[in-house]
């Protein structure tokens, strides 16, 4: 078991819980905004991991990811991880289809505009020849990206799904594919052109976020 491995996936593990809390705080904020008041009474709409953080998902199966990529286990591919579902109460949404739909998409929107807003101050610790501080301001990016993009796979539970529930999609039928979600994401991320078509959206963004910012020149 590699220690350096272990060291780079608990950093990857911190900045993962950084985007992960934007994204989270995100959707929580848009729900008050259209007329949901329930994740802000449970206060969801805070940047402290703390109150994001899955026991499961965002603690046990992330750093049981770590450890298995330092044994070089195989079974780290089949696992995923997830924050605490952000409590939303569509009923109160108000226009309830359009705003259920910005809801969703909020969280991939913050992680979206946080990888540009990362790769700024990455221009700004390159001007000051800070070269580790440039290192991780760009991996995190990146783990932002591929955030916003995985979850806007139209599987439920993932944002993605509740596009195309309100495209008109059944309650009924929504709910059924739910109860087999988290089976379908593994299997979905299994599938040599759904982790092409992810990469590719992850990799081709970041890059020309990087020339935006000027980043390419360093």
């Amino acid at each position: 078991m590699s220690l350096d491995i272990i060291i780079n996936g608990l950093l990857m593990y911190v900045y993962l819980l950084i985007v992960l809390t934007f994204h989270e705080c995100a959707h929580a904020w848009v729900a008050y905004k259209f007329g949901d008041d329930t994740a802000r009474l449970q206060g969801r709409i805070s940047l402290n991991p703390l109150v994001h953080m899955d026991l499961l998902g965002t603690v046990i199966l992330p750093l049981a990811v770590v450890f298995l990529n330092a044994a070089h286990s195989s079974l780290s591919s089949f696992i995923i991880g997830w924050g605490k579902p952000v409590p939303v109460n569509p009923s109160n949404l108000r226009p309830r289809r359009l705003a259920d739909a910005l809801v969703s998409l909020a969280g991939p929107a913050a992680n979206f505009l946080l990888a540009a807003a990362i790769l700024v101050l990455a221009r700004v610790f390159a001007e000051a020849h800070l070269a580790k501080m440039v290192d991780a301001a760009e991996t995190m990016a990146y783990i932002s990206l591929i955030l916003c993009f995985f979850n806007l796979l139209p599987i439920p539970p993932l944002d993605g799904s509740h596009l195309l529930k309100n495209l008109g999609m059944s309650e009924e039928t929504y709910l059924r594919l739910s109860q087999f979600g988290f089976i379908l994401v593994i299997v979905a991320l299994q599938i040599p052109l759904v982790r092409g078509l992810l990469h590719m959206a992850t990799a081709l963004t970041y890059v020309i976020f990087e020339h935006l910012v000027g980043l390419r020149h360093f």
